[in-house]
Formats: C-alpha cells, structure tokens, sequence
C-alpha cells in the first residue's frame, strides 16, 4: 500500500507546495534528450511532475504509480491529457517498449526487499525495447542523510494556496541495518487535523545496486552524481547486457 503522504487525497494535495523546487528533474529531462529517447516510462510517477515536464515537450509519456490520489493530483496538470497514466507498479504494466525508464524522487529505494527490487527490475526490463536505457537515483547511505530528518531541520509552516497553513516536519523512527523509518506529520491550522505519514527506505550500496542490476540482466553503464545535491546521491545509467 502506498504511503499516506502519496495516498491519502489530502496529502496528495499538498505534496508539490510543500516540495516545489524539483530542479532534481533537470537531470532527468537532460537525460531524455542525451539518448534521444521519445517514448519514456516513469516508474513511481506521483504526482506527474516529470511526466507532465516531459509531455509538454512532446514526449511520448506512461507514469505509473500505485497510489491513486497522487494520479488524481498529476491528472490535474498541464500536459496531463499528453500522458498515458496507469495505477500500479512496474510488475503489473501491459506491453510496452520505451527508449527510457525514469525511477526519479528515490523511488528506487522503497523497495526494500530484494525480491521485490528484483521484481521491479525485470519489470522495467520486459518494458524497455533494445538499447533502452534505465536511469535512477538512490541516496549515497555513506552520507546518513537520515541523521537530518529532525524536527529542528525539517519544521516548516506553509500557506497552501485553497488549503490554508500546513506545519510539518519530519521524525526519524528507526534504523535497522540499511532500512530507515521515518514519519512526516501535517498540521492544518483550518480545522486543527493532524496527519502522519510513516515512510521506510532502503539504503543500498554502489556495489549493491551494480549486483542487483546485473542479475537482472542490466550492466550499469555509469554512475553519475546529482547536479542539484552534489556528492549526496547515485544517479544510476544502465542497459541490458550483451
């Protein structure tokens, strides 16, 4: 089940403006253009923001994600009726093959078993046609970007255009070998609610990602730092193997 930052349609909403600035997308859009890709495949769409950038340049565009209220919200945007948006995951898409496979946002690293890892892998893989490209992100675990997920850091007070002010801020709950739990809480000063959002990733290891790849038939190609967080993040380039 998707987390409630992502499923919950009050949430949902919200999600963008309290994140607005997605220059980590520039990355990505960089990429589509690089490898000459024209049909592309988001895996963990969201709220469609890449989705919705790539389809306004006429991008043949299919965003996927599992939380139906984050689709509601993407379906909203410009460029939406440009793409093809389907409620699911990466193991449950009908035949397609794409140039390019996106997993942007750390999506990668929600996957927290290595069956379900490897499950999305070759999901991707039967997606993308020869020579296809996949491109992902995961956060650098050597730099423990989770001993900032304090409330201290994290607490911001934001007026939400038609919600009102949201308080929110973050909470790390538990570390357990490579996976870290978290908790986002939301207050609306409208009504006074409440929401909480608990969150568990997995932090993998460069060589980790590169054996995950290549046991699912990927040889990883390159791996590049994140313009916009430098020395933070592994932005992953792959393809199938000879």
């Amino acid at each position: 089940m998707p987390d409630p930052i992502f499923g919950d349609p009050r949430l949902a909403r919200i999600y963008d403006p309290l994140d607005p600035d997605r220059g980590d997308l520039d990355l990505y859009a960089a990429m589509v253009d690089e490898f000459g890709a024209r049909r592309v495949l988001d895996v963990g769409c969201g709220t469609g923001s890449l989705a919705c950038l790539l389809a306004r340049r006429g991008v043949e565009v299919t965003g996927v994600d599992p939380a139906g209220a984050s689709l509601d919200v993407a379906r909203g945007k410009p460029g939406a009726d440009r793409v093809r948006w389907i409620l699911g995951d990466a193991t449950t898409l009908p035949p397609l093959q794409v140039d390019l496979v996106t997993m942007t946002g750390n999506v990668a690293q929600v996957f927290l078993t290595d069956e379900d890892w490897a499950a999305t892998l070759a999901g991707v893989r039967a997606a993308l046609r020869p020579a296809g490209v996949l491109v992902f992100e995961t956060r650098d675990p050597a730099r423990r970007a989770w001993e900032e997920w304090d409330r201290a850091r994290t607490h911001a007070v934001t007026d939400v255009h038609g919600v009102g002010v949201v308080e929110s801020w973050c909470d790390v709950l538990e570390v357990s070998g490579p996976l870290v739990t978290f908790r986002h809480t939301y207050v609306f000063a409208s009504d006074g609610a409440v929401l909480t959002s608990d969150s568990t990733l997995r932090f993998r290891s460069r060589g980790e990602v590169e054996r995950s790849l290549s046991r699912a038939g990927f040889g990883c190609r390159e791996v590049r730092d994140a313009p916009d967080r430098p020395g933070r993040e592994l932005v992953f380039v792959a393809g199938e193997l000879d």
